[in-house]
């Protein structure tokens, strides 16, 4: 199979984590892989291990409009046309609902929020006729968490934002589709003061000693590209405007 026949897809927030563990799995599948990240130094690592040839990267932060419009020129010079656009891009910041700095509380909408719909109205016109458009958001876009406003409020946003593609993308037979992970075992888990909130006696007595996380683990990021990599190939094709749960039960329990 040579690069020209391959196809392609697009990782927004493709250096670590979900992302990362997306990429190589499309890699793996044989497909040609560009990632795009805030993070070049990792975004650079990451496509330089993936499995087969033609993986590009692009310094991109979607919060900065120039960016955008420079990654798109890119795409358009070399006439690249995407298969599958997947957004994994996030931030986890915790702020207080109401007494919280606006400006940082912000951020969270301004990264997730605004940046799905700008970099969702620069790249969908790459996506081929039947593509995929994939975006990662989580079980918090309908569960509450202290100190989880901005970051909820942007993940049911995105979720809602999905669905309004699913529709307005229909004539194109552009599907758009997301996935609402539960904890999983990131970068992202680690907190400000470099615990890894999974290893935590919090995370055991709420999660697995009484039983509120039926799997008594987090997943894997692997587990979440897998669910990616389905909503991506033929299987998925009458899917559209769809939430997949991937989160261990936790959400069945109370």
């Amino acid at each position: 199979m040579t690069t020209d026949q391959r196809k392609q897809v697009l990782v927004l927030g493709g250096s670590s984590g979900i992302g990362r563990a997306i990429a190589q799995r499309f890699a793996q599948e044989g497909w040609r892989v560009i990632i795009a990240s805030n993070d070049g130094e990792n975004a650079a690592l990451v496509c330089q291990d993936l499995p087969g040839d033609g993986h590009c990267w692009f310094l991109l932060d979607v919060r900065y409009d120039a960016q955008l419009d420079n990654f798109a020129d890119w795409l358009k010079n070399r006439q690249v046309s995407i298969d599958v656009l997947i957004n994994s891009i996030g931030v986890s910041e915790s702020f207080k609902v109401l007494d919280t700095d606006f400006a940082g509380w912000n951020n969270v909408l301004e990264v997730m929020l605004y940046g799905t719909v700008k970099s969702c109205r620069a790249f969908v016109p790459f996506i081929t006729e039947g593509g995929r458009i994939i975006h990662i958001t989580s079980i918090h876009y309908n569960r509450v968490e202290k100190g989880s406003s901005a970051y909820g409020m942007a993940k049911a946003a995105i979720t809602q934002f999905t669905r309004s593609l699913a529709l307005e993308l229909a004539p194109k037979s552009i599907l758009s589709n997301t996935i609402a992970p539960g904890f999983v075992d990131t970068p992202m888990s680690v907190k400000r003061n470099g615990e890894n909130e999974l290893n935590t006696e919090w995370f055991y007595d709420n999660y697995i000693k009484y039983d509120h996380l039926p799997l008594k683990r987090a997943a894997k990021p692997e587990e979440i590209a897998g669910v990616a990599y389905f909503l991506a190939g033929p299987d998925s094709s009458y899917m559209t405007g769809s939430v997949i749960t991937v989160d261990g039960g936790l959400t069945i329990t109370f």
